[in-house]
């Protein structure tokens, strides 16, 4: 395992493993306790660090421009890039043209393996390849599976259903190329980070029905599942933990700017009344995240309806966690998540 660190990351890196009485004077205030929970002093040495840097912590700035060059900065600070990979761009139809998308391969797989189509996240608005790419090798090596990474488009030059038709269409490609690809067979997953976790979990609803393969398993990392955002969650962390309700509000009227679509489960995964048969489900949410609740009360649906599901709250996390691998322990708790996505795509019968 090797991994390549711009000199950006390995400064932050070393800032935030620092002995804690010099985290102490850095952050200059007491622990931020909510909801019974104690944030990481590492996440909030970040938050602090981060308005030092001028990435803004109560909202990222207004225009859709801002925002995206502000999730490529911060993704191209956050993570590590793992490499011994063999890492390849294509192109593949969509219903409105081509879609890119990219595929990682871990060097000395068996001849065939399982497949993760992954869906990025940002909003519905931003995000691309590249913001995830840190994630996606990390994903590609530790679950020893070939990852499909989608780009699909945005909002709001292609709002919604936009994303979730290119969504279903990779998937679609990836099952039907999987001979191509050297796909072990019938053994295609889906998986996402919060606007991506939302069009995972809808590919996962929308292909039970259909003539195309439903994936074997789903991972959901801190899904947007509720476009009404009414969870309690959404009240307690609404400022000050990098995702706002502010901000919330925004990618929701760029994505979904008629408000007759929130009640689709096309939108809202959690409107769907009936979930018995999807995939089995790995979810995972964070402690300090508007989304939490909505993400924990998806899952309680999951399970309700007979899916094998395994949920997993990272207390003293914020959202965008998976992405923090600068953070002390954040590269493991990425991991953790790789690998549990990993044991669904090797073990689901």
């Amino acid at each position: 395992m090797s991994e390549r660190r711009s000199l950006a990351t390995r400064v932050v890196q070393a800032i935030l493993a620092l002995p804690d009485p010099i985290i102490d004077r850095l952050i200059s205030a007491p622990p931020i306790v909510l909801d019974g929970r104690v944030l990481n002093r590492r996440v909030q040495a970040l938050l602090v660090l981060s308005e030092r840097l001028g990435i803004r912590t109560d909202g990222q700035p207004g225009s859709v421009a801002e925002r995206r060059t502000a999730m490529r900065r911060g993704a191209a600070l956050g993570m590590p890039v793992r490499t011994g990979l063999h890492v390849v761009d294509r192109r593949v139809p969509g219903p409105a043209g081509e879609i890119p998308v990219r595929i990682y391969r871990r060097f000395g797989l068996p001849e065939t393996a399982p497949a993760i189509v992954y869906l990025h996240g940002g909003g519905w608005v931003t995000g691309d390849l590249d913001t995830h790419d840190g994630s996606c090798r990390l994903l590609a090596d530790e679950s020893e599976c070939i990852v499909v990474a989608v780009d699909y488009r945005l909002a709001p030059e292609h709002p919604f259903p936009a994303g979730i038709d290119d969504a279903v269409a990779a998937y679609r490609w990836v099952n039907d190329h999987a001979t191509e690809l050297s796909i072990e067979p019938g053994r295609v997953g889906v998986m996402g980070d919060s606007a991506g976790a939302n069009l995972a979990a809808v590919v996962a609803q929308v292909t039970r029905d259909t003539d195309v393969p439903a994936p074997v398993a789903q991972c959901l990392i801190y899904p947007a599942t509720d476009a009404y955002l009414r969870e309690q969650s959404h009240e307690i962390f609404a400022n000050g933990f990098f995702l706002t309700r502010d901000s919330m509000e925004f990618f929701r009227s760029t994505y979904l700017p008629d408000q007759s679509d929130w009640d689709s489960p096309l939108a809202s995964p959690i409107e769907q009344t009936d979930l018995a048969g999807v995939a089995p489900a790995l979810i995972v949410t964070a402690g300090f995240d508007p989304l939490r609740d909505e993400g924990r009360r998806y899952a309680e649906m999951l399970v309700e309806a007979g899916v094998p599901t395994r949920y997993r709250c990272y207390d003293d996390m914020v959202h965008g966690f998976f992405g923090m691998g600068i953070l002390p322990g954040g590269m493991t708790m990425a991991t953790e998540i790789c690998l549990g996505m990993g044991d669904l795509m090797h073990d689901t019968p």
